[in-house]
Order: structure tokens, then sequence, then C-alpha cells
């Protein structure tokens, strides 16, 4: 057996290659939307990917399901777990459904589908034999039902799909699970789950990439609760303190249940300069990407500029300041070339942002703008300043500046409503990234809107 595990930094995203060497069948679990890697793995071992599927319909990234399986000619499986109101949607017709105890084999390889509700109803888990060692499972490919030290959150079913409440039941589910799923398997078996640290879809988030049955038995702070029974001592605990949920969760959500469009081959990137570029801006025919650094982009960048630092969290800041639900309109990104420029495609489409049409390898010649800095020691003697904190729920909660109101970057440009309606806005996080970010956003939006130099350490290590 030959199994690979393809993490994606940007949004903490682990999928995987299973594969028979023997009969060169090969099937890919949870991919994601820029398919070249597994066609690039598949190529390189003589491997034929046969199958592809997923433990259940994501909310973080769009899956790469149907377009790894129009590529290639794979067979698709999803879950056909979860009742009526979690069946996947006219995208997945041709797919084969799959319940509890269903299996998909590759050679000598067996997965067996087991249902595992509780971050989702419809959830999966894999429980993987390689048939050539051994006679029982070895693995298990968890999804987002249990990560290292942690479990999938119950609560976005609330937070992004529209639910009223059903975190409760989640919780609960999620607790059947663990006592009934995971912890009957024998302590050897290893956990391999779809997400590690830095992901939302849970709160504590290891971030070594595997562990195993016994290893959570022992170690993981759900244990205590399912060794005493205590079902309501852990929903409590589960649900205390889970990290906000990005808006494009619910559009996410939505995509990957109908089935995310199909790309296909790729264009290649135009290349424009730099006053092409400008004329774009200025008639709204595109919108441009400034994909330096913070200080860099506070020193000069064009009016009604996006800031997303690139390309390596392009997918997870890209999602806060692009709704392709709202918007279609082309973007022309700055990149040093076209290599990078596809680069920063690829983590766009990753979550839905498909319009990327061409890039630019200088600013010289356009107009760019300084933004307006606020520093700390001056808010007290400023005059109508409102003060939003971009950071997260958790974050403000552990300390803010007096006064300011919190609205999460991620959640911004879709509740504008609570944004302070007099005064000067005026941005910060914790040190300048996310509020650069964000406050890019909203003043394409139309706010005026300005930065506060250095953030909240800046403004801490003032009052310290």
């Amino acid at each position: 057996m030959l199994l690979e595990r393809i993490f994606d930094t940007d949004l903490a995203h682990a999928s995987y290659v299973i594969a028979c060497q023997a009969s060169g069948e090969a099937i890919v679990v949870d991919p994601r939307r820029d398919i070249a890697v597994y066609r690039g793995f598949a190529d390189r071992h003589g491997l034929t990917i046969t199958a592809v599927t997923e433990t259940h319909i994501h909310a973080d990234y769009l899956s790469g399901t149907r377009e790894l399986a129009a590529a290639t000619g794979a067979t698709m499986y999803v879950s056909g777990e979860g009742g009526p109101d979690w069946s996947y949607g006219a995208g997945f017709d041709d797919a084969v459904r799959l319940h509890d105890g269903d299996e998909i084999a590759l050679g000598n390889i067996t997965l067996r589908a087991s249902h595992t509700p509780g971050h989702t109803p419809e959830h999966l888990s894999f429980l993987v034999t390689d048939g050539a060692q051994a006679d029982a499972p070895g693995f298990m490919l968890t999804g987002d039902f249990v990560f290292v030290g942690d479990t999938g959150r119950p609560d976005l079913l609330d937070e992004a799909a529209g639910g009223s409440d059903t975190r409760f039941a989640g919780a609960r589910d999620l607790f059947a699970s663990l006592r009934d799923r995971l912890l009957t398997l024998p302590d050897y078996v290893q956990i391999l789950p779809a997400h590690g640290a830095g992901s939302a879809c849970g709160k504590a988030l290891g971030a070594i990439p595997t562990t195993t049955v016994g290893y959570e038995r022992a170690f993981a702070w759900w244990s205590p609760f399912l060794e005493s029974g205590d079902e309501q001592g852990f929903v409590d605990e589960l649900l205390s303190g889970q990290p906000d949920a990005h808006a494009y969760f619910a559009r996410m959500k939505t995509e990957n249940r109908e089935g995310p469009s199909l790309l296909g081959e790729l264009a290649e990137l135009e290349e424009f300069d730099a006053g092409r570029v400008q004329e774009r801006i200025e008639d709204g025919s595109a919108a441009f990407i400034d994909t330096r650094p913070t200080a860099d982009v506070h020193a000069g960048t064009p009016a009604g500029a996006l800031h997303i630092p690139g390309p390596g969290k392009a997918a997870s800041f890209g999602a806060w300041v692009f709704d392709p639900a709202a918007e279609s309109t082309p973007i022309v990104v700055l990149a040093d070339d076209a290599g990078q420029a596809a680069e920063f495609r690829d983590h766009l489409i990753r979550v839905g942002i498909d319009t990327v049409a061409g890039y630019a390898t200088s600013l010289a010649g356009m107009d760019l703008q300084p933004v307006e800095l606020v520093a700390p020691a001056n808010l007290a003697d400023a005059a109508d300043i409102r003060l939003v904190d971009v950071r997260s729920k958790i974050e403000h909660a552990g300390g803010h500046i007096p006064g300011a109101t919190q609205l999460s970057g991620g959640r911004a440009l879709w509740e504008l409503d609570r944004l302070p309606s007099e005064g000067r806005i005026v941005t910060y996080c914790q040190s300048g990234t996310r509020s650069s970010i964000t406050a890019s956003a909203l003043r394409r939006a139309g706010y005026q809107v300005a930065e506060l130099a250095g953030s909240y350490d800046a403004w801490r290590s003032l009052e310290s």
C-alpha cells in the first residue's frame, strides 16, 4: 500500500492518496480543487486514479471531487447518510452513495465507510485495510470527526448553514461517534485527519500530522468525559471557545453540497502593464490585488486595491475580501512572474474565486496613495474615532482597546451593518496584517477607513 498525505498550509487542509501498488489503482480522499498535485503524484508513481471520495460536505474549502473525477474518469463516492436535508445535489448525480459499512476496493486495499455524525450529519470516516499485510484496519481517515488532540466542531451548521441550535444535537452525536466508532477500535489504529493546526474547523488542533486511537484515548481533552460517560460535560466543553466561523463558509457549504463548477484546463494568465491596470481599476473592469507586505502597502497602493499578502495565505485571506457570489469582476494580481501568478490563482480557486485573469509585475507608473494611519499615542486626542477590532471574538475577549467594536475580518464584508454608523473608522488587529487586509476590502466597498499603526501590539506597548 502507498499512502501519501498532501497538506495545504494555506487552509491547514490534508487530503490523501491511497494506492494499491500491485494493481496500480489509487483513490484520493478529500481533494482540493486545484488537482494538478494529485495527477502529478499518480504520474510519478505509475498509478491510475480510479476513485475519489470525501468525508463530508466541507465548509472551509471548495471540494475537488468533481474536478478530479472529470479529469481522470474516476468514480465518485459521497455520503448517502444524514437524511434528505444533507443529501448531495445534482452535481453528484453520477456518484455512488456510501452508507455505513459500504466498501471501496482497490486491488488489495479496502476502505470501509463508517458513519461518524457530529461535525455534520452525513459525515463518514474511512477504515483502511491493507490486505497484503493485514486482515483488519490499520488506519482511519477521520475527516473533520477527530483531529490530533481535538474533535470537529458541531456548530458550523448554525454558524454557516442557517441552522438553529443544531450544535447541541451535533455535539451529542459527536459524543456517540467517539464512544461507538472510534473508541471501539484497537489502540494501534492510526488516525489521519483532514485538518491540522490553523484550521477553524476545531479549536485546539495539534500541529503534528497524525495520531492513534490509543494516544487520543489516553491524552485527548475529551477522553475523560467519554471514560466517565459525562455527555453533558463533553457538550459544554466542546461548545465553549470555538473560533469565529468565517462568512465564506456558508458559500462553501452550498457549493460543495450542490457540486462546485468544473474548471477544466485553465487558460494562461495575461500580463498587464501598470498603465492598463490603472485604467481597469478606475473604470471598475478589474479588481487589483496588491500582494506586497503590509508596510509596503501602507507606503502607497492603488486606490481601491485589495491587500492579500501572498501567495502563501491567499485562499485564507482572499475569501475575506472578495465574494464571488456577489461579483464576477476579473482579478489582476501583483506577482513576480507568471508562475507566481498561477500559484496565486491556484490558492484562490480553493475557495471558489475563479476570475483571476492576469497579473502585473510592477506598480511603476501607477497612482499610489499612502494608507491613512493613526498612531496609538494620538487616539485619545483624535476626534470622532470609531475603533473596529477585526480579530476573533476570543482574542477580543482576552484584551482590547476600550470602546472598540469587535468584527472579525472574515465576516466584515458580510456584516457591514455592524460597522459604526458615525465617525471615522479605524481598524486594528494584533500586529497589523489582518487589519490591512480587512481595511482594504472596506475601502473598496466605499468606506473611509484608517488603520491603527502597529495595531493592538503597539497600543499595548504604549499603555504598559
